[in-house]
C-alpha cells in the first residue's frame, strides 16, 4: 500500500496555493500572507514550505533540550522571545500556534525558575555583604584578608539579582571590602611608622650602653646600665625576629662587657688586699653588694633573651652568686629577692614555651597578641595547680606535731612553701608581662 505524501497533507492544512503564490492560513492572530512562489508545480512549492517549517520546528525543539539540563537557565531567556517572534515572521507551513505556545510556557517557567535564583542570590549576596561588613572591622590582618578575597571570588560567582537591587548591593559590598582594605593600609604604615620608632629607641639604648661599657665608675654605671635595661623591657617592641636579635646582641653584648670588668675588677682589687695582707671582710662587704647588684641586673635582663640560652646562663649566674661573698643587711636582701625572682622568671619562661610548642598545631605560628593570650591562659591554669600543691603543704604544716623529732622535716615543708610561694609570685608577674603585650 503506498504511504501518503504526509508533508503534502500537512502543507495543505496550513496553507494553500493562489494566484501563483504560496500562502499560510490566519496563525497567531494574523490574516493570511503571502511566503513565497509556485515555481515548478503547486505540490512541489506546498512541499518546500513544509520542509522549512519542520527545520524551523526543529530549531526550536533543539533549544529547548538544552533548556530542559542547562545550568544558567536565564541565558536562554532572549533566545526563547526571540524564537516566538519568528514564529509570527517565519515562512512555513506548519503549526506556528503550537510552537508559540510551547515556546510561551517554556517562558513561563523560565520566569519563575529564575525568578526563584534570583531570590537565592539576593540572599546569598546579602550574607555576602554581612560578612564583608563584620570584616571591615577586624583588626586580624592575615585571617580577615584571606577571608575577604573568598568573599570576593564568592560573589563574582554568584548569579544576578534584580535589576533595581544591583547598583545598591555592589556599592554596599565593595564599600565593607573597600574600607577593610583602607583599614589595613591604614594600620600598615602605622605600623612601620611604629616600627621605625622603635628601632630608633633601641639603637639609642644600644648607643648609650656602649658609651657605658668601658667606664670606671662602676657603681654609678651599674645603676645607669640596670635603667638601660629596664628602659629595654618597657619598649616592649614588636620587630621581626633577625632585627629584634641583631639589637638585643647588641645591647646584651655592652652589658656583658661592663660587667664582665666590674667582675675582674672587684677580684683585682680581692687579690691585691690578699697580696698585702688586709683583711677582706669589712672592705669587701661593699664590692660584694656591688657584684650582687651587677649578677641581679644581668638576671633581670635575661628575660629578652631566647629561653634555651637564658637558662644556661641563669645556671651561670646563679654559681657566680655563690662566688660573690657573704653580705648581711636589708639591701643584700632585696638584692637576693630581685636575684632570684629573675632567675625563676627565666626557668618559668623557658617551661611555658616548651608547654606552649607541645600544643601548637605543627607548621602554624602564632602572633605576638596570640602568643600573649595562649601564656596567660597556661600560666593561670598553672597558677590554680601551685596554689592547690601549696595548700596541702600548709595544711600538712599546720597538722605536722611540734615535736623536736620533726624539726627538719618541718624546715623541708617550710622550704616548700616559700619556693610555691614564690613560683606563684613570679608566674603573676608574667602575667602582668603578658597581659600587657596583649593589650598594646
Amino acid at each position: 500500500m503506498e504511504h501518503p505524501d504526509h508533508p503534502l497533507t500537512e502543507a495543505r492544512r496550513y496553507g494553500y496555493v493562489e494566484d501563483g503564490g504560496v500562502w499560510l492560513r490566519p496563525t497567531l492572530g494574523q490574516p493570511a500572507r503571502r511566503i513565497g512562489q509556485v515555481k515548478d508545480t503547486d505540490d512541489d512549492a506546498l512541499r518546500y514550505f513544509a520542509r522549512r517549517y519542520e527545520a524551523f520546528r526543529a530549531k526550536v525543539e533543539e533549544l529547548l533540550a538544552r533548556l530542559a539540563t542547562a545550568e544558567n537557565q536565564g541565558s536562554y531567556l532572549m533566545k526563547i522571545l526571540h524564537l516566538q517572534e519568528q514564529t509570527k515572521q517565519h515562512d512555513g507551513l506548519g503549526d506556528y500556534e503550537s510552537l508559540n505556545r510551547r515556546l510561551h510556557e517554556a517562558e513561563d517557567g523560565l520566569k519563575v525558575s529564575v525568578t526563584r535564583n534570583r531570590e537565592k542570590n539576593l540572599a546569598t549576596k546579602t550574607s555576602l555583604i554581612e560578612q564583608a561588613e563584620e570584616l571591615a572591622d577586624s583588626e586580624d590582618w592575615i585571617v580577615a584578608s584571606e577571608k575577604v578575597k573568598e568573599l570576593r571570588q564568592a560573589w563574582l560567582k554568584t548569579g544576578p539579582v534584580d535589576k533595581e537591587l544591583t547598583e545598591s548591593l555592589e556599592n554596599r559590598f565593595h564599600s565593607a571590602v573597600q574600607l577593610f582594605f583602607d583599614r589595613r593600609k591604614a594600620f600598615q604604615v602605622d605600623r612601620k611608622t611604629l616600627a621605625r620608632r622603635t628601632v630608633e629607641r633601641y639603637r639609642d639604648l644600644v648607643q648609650q650602653a656602649e658609651s657605658l661599657k668601658n667606664s670606671d665608675q662602676f657603681e654609678q654605671t651599674s645603676r645607669q646600665l640596670k635603667l638601660l635595661q629596664n628602659a629595654w623591657r618597657e619598649v616592649n617592641g614588636n620587630l621581626p625576629k633577625k632585627q629584634a636579635a641583631e639589637l638585643w646582641t647588641k645591647f646584651r653584648a655592652a652589658n656583658n662587657h661592663f660587667f664582665e670588668r666590674l667582675k675582674n675588677h672587684i677580684e683585682s682589687q680581692r687579690v691585691a688586699a690578699a697580696r698585702e695582707g688586709r683583711s677582706t671582710v669589712p672592705s669587701s662587704a661593699e664590692e660584694s653588694l656591688v657584684r650582687k647588684r651587677e649578677l641581679a641586673n644581668r638576671a633581670e635582663a635575661l628575660l629578652g633573651t631566647p629561653s634555651n640560652q637564658a637558662v644556661t646562663q641563669a645556671k651561670a649566674l646563679q654559681a657566680e652568686w655563690k662566688q660573690s661573698g657573704a653580705v648581711r643587711g636589708p639591701e643584700s636582701d632585696r638584692l637576693w629577692q630581685r636575684f632570684m625572682l629573675a632567675c625563676d622568671k627565666v626557668f618559668e619562661m623557658s617551661a611555658l614555651d616548651y608547654y606552649l610548642r607541645k600544643r601548637q598545631a605543627e607548621g602554624t605560628t602564632m602572633t605576638t597578641n596570640e602568643r600573649a593570650v595562649a601564656a596567660t591562659t597556661a600560666l593561670r591554669k598553672f597558677i590554680e595547680s601551685d596554689k592547690q600543691e601549696l595548700e596541702t603543704l600548709r595544711d600538712n604544716l599546720e597538722k605536722l606535731s611540734p615535736a623536736a623529732a620533726n624539726d627538719q622535716f618541718r624546715q623541708l615543708l617550710q622550704g616548700k612553701i616559700r619556693t610555691f610561694e614564690r613560683k606563684i609570685q613570679t608566674k603573676t608577674e608574667l602575667i602582668a608581662i603578658f597581659s600587657a603585650t596583649a593589650a598594646a
